[in-house]
């Protein structure tokens, strides 16, 4: 029987995006289910212990810079380490994302999500701008009228829904993936991620 996996993600988070394409082809190649979990980190980070970005030692921040820039040489994944519109709030990402996904299925959230993940780590663009976010849509041929017509309260129910789901995991950072209730924390458990979809 396949798998069913949930992504808990950040649209904002680096690490999601350097594991983003790799995780999707492993899913498929599994021919895992894949629950599309856009998770609000500023409401899980309190409850979990982790902290913002700015509040971080200055060790801390220099050595997330410098294992960024080593995961993106090793894996051939382009990136700007510190790119030009970051910090910056994923909440309007991560609720297009849910749209897309009630109204278009997982495969479209993934799409776009790598969409997402990409533009502002690799493209240079404010994926907290309405106008960035619907030029993404269409860039991943997306009918945006279909996903406008998702209620917005559903939307940011989903999205409160998804936040508690990660809390309730015990999920403390993204990217997470939970498969039969373990949790794998971070694209560098991806491996670890591989032999669980491999198994009966």
């Amino acid at each position: 029987m396949p798998h069913h996996i949930e992504y808990h993600l950040a649209p904002q988070s680096p690490w999601t995006y350097l594991g983003h394409e790799r995780f999707v082809h492993m899913a498929k190649l599994a021919g895992a289910t894949v629950q599309v979990m856009p998770t609000d980190l500023g409401k899980v980070f309190p409850i979990s212990g982790g902290l913002p970005l700015g509040k971080r030692a200055p060790q801390r921040q220099a050595y997330r810079l410098l294992e960024l820039k080593r995961f993106s040489d090793f894996l051939g994944i382009p990136m700007n380490v510190q790119p030009k519109f970051f910090p910056v709030s994923g909440d309007d990402a991560a609720r297009l994302i849910i749209a897309t996904d009630m109204a278009l299925g997982s495969d479209a959230a993934l799409a776009l999500t790598g969409a997402i993940l990409t533009a502002c780590w690799a493209q240079e663009r404010n994926i907290a701008d309405p106008v960035t976010l619907a030029a993404l849509l269409e860039e991943c041929q997306l009918p945006a009228n279909e996903v406008a017509q998702v209620p917005g309260l559903a939307v940011q129910a989903r999205y409160d829904a998804n936040t508690q789901a990660s809390i309730d995991r015990g999920v403390f950072g993204a990217p997470s993936y939970v498969i039969d209730g373990e949790i794998f924390w971070g694209q560098d458990r991806l491996e670890f991620v591989q032999r669980k979809l491999q198994s009966a």
